[in-house]
């Protein structure tokens, strides 16, 4: 099994001093996937970002993973975690919104969350963050987990769902008018009561900021089912 990235070496011992850095290679990779997204990462597209040949790429990583696993800590450190002030619900709520946050300035970021977490050094420091905001509240090092499991699954959900809603945005208005007359019979027929009633009273889907609110509420409700356990200290 491969080493990860992080437990080589950046440069060995012999032959010149490589043109580039790791930091170099990941920005390159990052500028990528920001304008055409992660499959458009490739090891030649980078290579050409770089101004090099692709082959000249394999002296900084051995993998495209190598590749992915250092955007991935690059973007990690484009904002320190926030500054603990040991309430947990406050620091989780920032934990969250940064990460939200983040996803959103780098979309490709949220495939890549769902697979596996960073352990560069930035990704530590976040997951030491995240970590040490439920620590000493007497969970088990696997409700720790849980825990802290339950809120960033959460975000990366809403942030998938959000991006989606993004891309879609103008045909989904287009279909939502489209189906208006079809919209009025599900409510005069009277199959469905409770699909009609949130048909009719409902606000949220008609806010300016719908996915922004959506989020603040719904993690406010993650961290009122997470305080019976949290708050027992």
């Amino acid at each position: 099994m491969d080493e990860v990235i992080w437990g080589r070496p950046e440069r060995g011992t012999r032959g010149p001093k490589p043109a580039h850095s790791r930091d170099d290679v990941a920005a390159a990779g990052i500028r990528v996937a920001d304008a055409d997204g992660l499959d458009a990462v490739t090891m030649r597209r980078v290579a050409a970002e770089l101004g090099t040949g692709t082959s000249s790429l394999y002296r900084y990583v051995r993998r495209k993973q190598d590749l992915l696993d250092l955007m991935a800590d690059a973007v990690l450190g484009e904002d320190d975690p926030p500054l603990r002030t040991g309430e947990w619900r406050a620091d989780l709520a920032a934990l969250a919104h940064q990460m939200r946050d983040r996803m959103l300035r780098h979309p490709w970021l949220a495939t890549m969350s769902a697979l596996r977490p960073s352990l560069g050094p930035n990704g530590l420091r976040w997951l030491e963050f995240t970590l040490a905001a439920v620590d000493g509240r007497g969970l088990t090092p696997d409700d720790m987990i849980i825990a802290t499991g339950t809120v960033t699954t959460f975000v990366l959900g809403s942030v998938v769902t959000e991006l989606a809603e993004r891309r879609t945005a103008s045909s989904l208005a287009q279909w939502r008018a489209a189906q208006g007359n079809y919209g009025d019979s599900i409510i005069s027929g009277g199959q469905y009561p409770v699909l009609t009633r949130i048909m009719i009273e409902a606000r949220l889907p008609h806010l300016d900021n719908p996915a922004e609110k959506g989020f603040a509420v719904g993690l406010g409700r993650i961290l009122d089912g997470l305080a019976p356990r949290l708050e027992l200290q």
